[in-house]
């Protein structure tokens, strides 16, 4: 299964999105989002549920808990 950065590595590249955007879209700088990516910092919770809300995913499958990006 996927790292957190993999995953929303992968999401950003499937729904063509740009890092600045995202970043807004949550509520962070968009270094701190960089931060995200590359594994330096970890998310809250808040930001993870953001994230999870933004991208239209479940937390699991954010997280790399399941391969199922659909919520239940």
């Amino acid at each position: 299964m996927s790292t957190f950065p993999e995953r929303i590595i992968q999401i950003k590249n499937e729904k063509k999105l740009m890092q600045k955007d995202i970043a807004t879209g949550i509520g962070v700088h968009i270094r701190t989002y960089q931060y995200y990516e590359k594994g330096q910092k970890k998310p809250t919770l808040s930001v993870l549920i953001a994230l999870a809300d933004y991208f239209d995913v479940s937390l699991d499958y954010l997280v790399g808990r399941s391969d199922d990006p659909q919520r239940h």
